[in-house]
């Protein structure tokens, strides 16, 4: 009659944690049978979260080399007996010390159960017919048991590191707009506490090289708003007209914050309106919150200051001229609406402007604004550099 033994062998004691995941590779899986390396991949993921090392998942790679099947199967054989030679020699080598540790942690991980001989010795014994009646060494059915679990600790592991990695961008392009503006005012000459915006943004460029948790990047993008915010402030003052004519750009509001909904969608009039589509007309009281001063849109989007009924003095009469001008583009109603929603009105007009400055280049413009609001959805887009590059190009064909 076949024991299982739940004790190990030699002087090291039973303890709750060896039971408990002895107890728990016995019962029922929640999958009956699972690719040993799907589980493998879902581990490499959800390693830190186990409390595992590379090294660790070195050895465990390399037991599972020595189990014949490539799924874990209930019901199946899941015991590997390699000796300490042969599972160091699939270990690269390690150290028979080493290789002891790491199969220590991964028992202590629950990955594996020990399933000791009498003597201790890892072997199989075989029945008449070849199969194996017993066999002492590893058990991998932990790995079976445990799998759905394992699976969901990797999916919100890389779901973190992914959203990690969105807010990361997101910093990089509110650090690249306000260094970018910055230069822009200083070497414009406008008015302003430049150099106290380059010394409070200096620090936040440095901590890029430092790897951070979601908290201290929340942190920082929190500052670079406030200093876009400043700097927005500080380039309402234009020095110079944008289009060479006698058009005044007042003060207005702007904000660093491209998803704004405060300016809300009405009917449109005019060309739109007798189309039938159903794009948006600001209220001409209204002013929506905005990444850029207008002036500095229109000195680098002049192309769209054609198709105004009168001076683009405002951003409503901006963001109506926009409007009526994605249709000629050939961009839906819907896509400018999602743009809309998404961006807010006064970033997708800025965005359908820089289209339209580029036009002859752009395949697609739907498909374009589409690909960008979606962007912008994950946080991973700001008008800047694209009016920026807009106006450096500009610039270079002026001199």
């Amino acid at each position: 009659m076949q024991h299982i033994s739940l004790t190990p062998f030699g002087r090291q004691p039973a303890t709750s944690s060896l039971l408990a995941a002895r107890f728990q590779a016995d019962k029922a899986p929640a999958l009956p049978q699972v690719d040993k390396w799907a589980v493998f991949n879902a581990l490499r993921e959800a390693r830190t979260r186990l409390g595992l090392t590379d090294r660790d998942l070195s050895v465990l790679y390399a037991l599972l080399t020595f189990l014949p099947a490539k799924a874990l199967e209930d019901g199946a054989q899941l015991v590997v007996f390699p000796s300490n030679a042969a599972l160091s020699d699939r270990a690269h080598g390690m150290a028979e010390s080493t290789l002891r540790r790491h199969l220590a942690a991964l028992v202590a991980a629950g990955l594996i159960c020990r399933q000791d001989s009498p003597n201790g010795k890892r072997y199989a014994a075989r029945d008449s017919a070849g199969g194996l009646a017993v066999a002492f060494g590893f058990d991998l059915r932990p790995l079976l048991t445990r799998a759905d679990d394992i699976f969901r600790i990797a999916a919100e592991v890389t779901e973190a590191a992914a959203a990690l990695r969105r807010q990361r961008e997101a910093l990089v392009l509110r650090l690249r707009d306000a260094a970018k503006l910055l230069a822009y005012g200083q070497d414009a000459a406008l008015p302003g506490d430049w150099a106290g915006i380059e010394a409070r943004l200096l620090p936040l460029r440095a901590a890029l090289r430092r790897k951070m948790d979601p908290e201290q990047i929340a942190g920082l993008l929190d500052q670079a708003g406030d200093i876009l915010r400043a700097i927005s402030a500080m380039l309402a003052f234009p020095t110079e007209e944008s289009n060479g004519t006698a058009a005044h750009f007042g003060r207005h509001h702007t904000d660093s914050n491209p998803d704004s909904h405060a300016f809300e969608p009405c009917p449109e009039k005019g060309r739109a309106a007798e189309a039938g589509s159903p794009d948006t007309e600001a209220n001409p009281q209204d002013e929506p919150e905005t990444p850029l001063p207008l002036y500095l849109v229109l000195k680098a989007c002049p192309e769209i200051e054609a198709y105004a009924n009168g001076n683009l003095t405002r951003w409503p009469e901006f963001i109506a001229t926009a409007s009526e001008v994605r249709g000629m583009m050939g961009i839906s109603a819907s896509a400018w609406q999602d743009a809309c929603q998404t961006m807010g009105h006064g970033t997708a007009a800025i965005v359908v402007a820089a289209m339209l400055q580029r036009f002859a280049s752009i395949q697609s413009p739907g498909g374009y604004l589409r690909a960008l609001t979606a962007k912008a959805a994950e946080g991973a887009f700001s008008p800047g550099p694209m009016v920026m590059s807009l106006l450096n190009t500009n610039q270079r064909r002026a001199a």
